[in-house]
């Protein structure tokens, strides 16, 4: 299924209301959020049939759309309704759900604000995003995050992902699966699409503090279970270099889900039991409801 063009694929997609055919779902070439990417979306994982977190990954599309200044035509009951509906409709058992809104192209200009607003929600079965049974190497990207003064940082905003997909396709280019990036300050920030955790010989987590980047559902889920299990962990500044002080290395993400990770850049990790045993309590978690 994953060689098929998304373009090409079969069944339903939510779009603005209802839904429809895969193949009928068109947006003007002139759409607002295409040229000034006046966008946000969500990644949502299904599980058994079930949306792991629908709830606050919805209740963070609408704050990503407030931020973005603009209203989703919709409540977050219909939304989640709707949701679920197209997972049905789909039968899809292990996949992904792409829920996404933007300005339409009414108005084609730096200001849009008579815009119609557009919703889509697409679901599509997808299975592992990398093989959790080795750990990825990454490089360490030369784009850093903005300063949080400079991007509504804490939103999934479509054009905060520029600098990823450059980044990840640079990393792709010398033979890394991924990349690590800082942030306007030079600190570790997050990989493109993931946030990082470290282990340190004392069996502590570290994992830098979500201030210019996104606080993701999944890191927030980590650190509960690791709380729960006793493991210490400490939000802060990280700094490249303390890398070499680390024996262990994992990324946490809707895709990635716990990734370990075996180097990034001149650092090089082991695949520990802590990070297997983290990966397997938190596939416990998200197929919970499945087991019940």
């Amino acid at each position: 299924m994953e060689s098929v063009p998304y373009d090409k694929r079969s069944g339903k997609i939510w779009f603005n209301g209802a839904p429809i055919d895969w193949s009928d779902v068109k947006i003007h070439v002139l759409s607002h959020g295409l040229h000034y990417a006046s966008c946000v979306f969500e990644g949502e994982r299904v599980y058994g049939g079930e949306i792991f977190k629908l709830e606050e990954h919805t209740e963070r599309l609408f704050h990503s759309a407030s931020r973005m200044g603009f209203k989703i035509p919709y409540s977050q009951e219909v939304l989640n309704k709707a949701t679920k509906d197209i997972v049905a409709i789909q039968k899809i058992k292990n996949g992904y759900v792409r829920p996404i809104a933007w300005r339409g192209s009414e108005m084609m200009a730096i200001s849009a604000q008579q815009t119609k607003i557009n919703l889509a929600i697409a679901a599509w079965e997808w299975g592992p995003y990398y093989d959790i049974n080795k750990g990825i190497r990454l490089n360490i990207s030369k784009w850093k995050r903005p300063s949080p003064d400079s991007i509504p940082w804490d939103t999934k905003a479509s054009g905060l992902y520029m600098i990823c997909t450059l980044s990840k396709h640079e990393a792709e280019r010398e033979g890394f699966t991924d990349s690590m990036m800082l942030d306007y300050q030079g600190n570790i920030a997050e990989a493109t699409g993931a946030n990082v955790f470290f282990k340190n010989k004392s069996g502590e987590l570290h994992t830098p503090v979500p201030d210019s980047f996104l606080n993701g559902i999944t890191r927030r889920c980590i650190i509960d279970i690791a709380t729960s299990k006793g493991i210490k962990v400490t939000e802060r500044k990280i700094k490249p270099e303390e890398m070499n002080d680390f024996v262990g290395c994992f990324l946490t993400g809707t895709a990635a889900e716990v990734t370990p990770v075996s180097q990034i850049d001149k650092y090089k990790f082991s695949v520990c039991d802590v990070i297997k045993d983290l990966s397997k309590s938190y596939q416990s978690l998200v197929r919970k409801k499945t087991a019940a």
